[in-house]
């Protein structure tokens, strides 16, 4: 069943949850997407296994001074550090990449950024990221575009290897991270007969390695409705 979040004692109010991860100690790890002129911060939280915030952890100001509207849209624990992929480039950065911030639980500190090359977007529409998750020596991504039907181009997980995922420190240039496609999602998105749907946002990986993908319906606001949950097994690279 549902869970509530909670912030002493009462339910949590400021909050976009976008990501949740496990932090290893029975509680999670949660990504909240920022608005900062309607008064919601962007954040990295843990709660414990009843769903109290126990750490409550803003995005640095370094990060800040460049917020636009598209912020946490999925976090991972990769080794020993939590990385929070935001959806869409910000200010400071340069045009068709993205930032994966990276926090040190251990030191209680940020530990840098990553820079993922987003794929050039289709005519009228825009491409970010929806979801990061670890799977053994990868990470894996959720990269779409914001489009729907035969004008959908870009749906699709992709991977890059763990060992690539190394903070640089925030004020330094960091190099593009090497990614790969794992699997085009549009062939399953069409398996039902439907149209492409927009927003692919959700990616998990089990304990023996099944990748699950869920896209989100936005409450029927300017969508179907439908929600598609794709079971995808064991993936190999295209």
């Amino acid at each position: 069943g549902a869970q509530d979040v909670t912030r002493e004692g009462k339910p949590a109010a400021g909050l976009d949850l976008e990501g949740i991860a496990p932090d290893g100690k029975g509680g999670f790890w949660l990504a909240s997407e920022g608005r900062t002129d309607k008064d919601v911060p962007h954040a990295l939280l843990r709660v414990d296994a009843a769903g109290a915030i126990v750490e409550e952890i803003a995005f640095p100001e370094a990060v800040l001074a460049g917020e636009t509207r598209y912020g946490a849209e999925g976090v991972a624990q990769v080794g020993d550090l939590i990385w929070i992929a935001l959806q869409r480039e910000w200010k400071d950065d340069p045009a068709g990449t993205a930032k994966l911030l990276a926090y040190d639980p251990a030191k209680g500190d940020w530990a840098g950024y990553a820079r993922y090359p987003l794929d050039p977007a289709p005519e009228g529409g825009w491409v970010g990221l929806s979801e990061i998750a670890a799977s053994g020596g990868d990470v894996l991504f959720l990269e779409r575009d914001n489009l729907i039907g035969e004008a959908a181009r870009i749906k699709r997980i992709t991977r890059v290897p763990a060992s690539a995922l190394v903070p640089t420190p925030f004020g330094a240039a960091a190099p593009p991270l090497p990614k790969e496609t794992l699997r085009d999602l549009i062939p399953d998105l069409r398996a039902t007969g439907g149209y492409v749907v927009d927003k692919v946002e959700g990616l998990t990986v089990d304990a023996t390695g099944a990748v699950f993908v869920v896209t989100d319906n936005d409450g029927v606001d300017d969508s179907s409705g439908e929600t598609m949950f794709l079971p995808l097994g064991k993936l190999n690279a295209m």
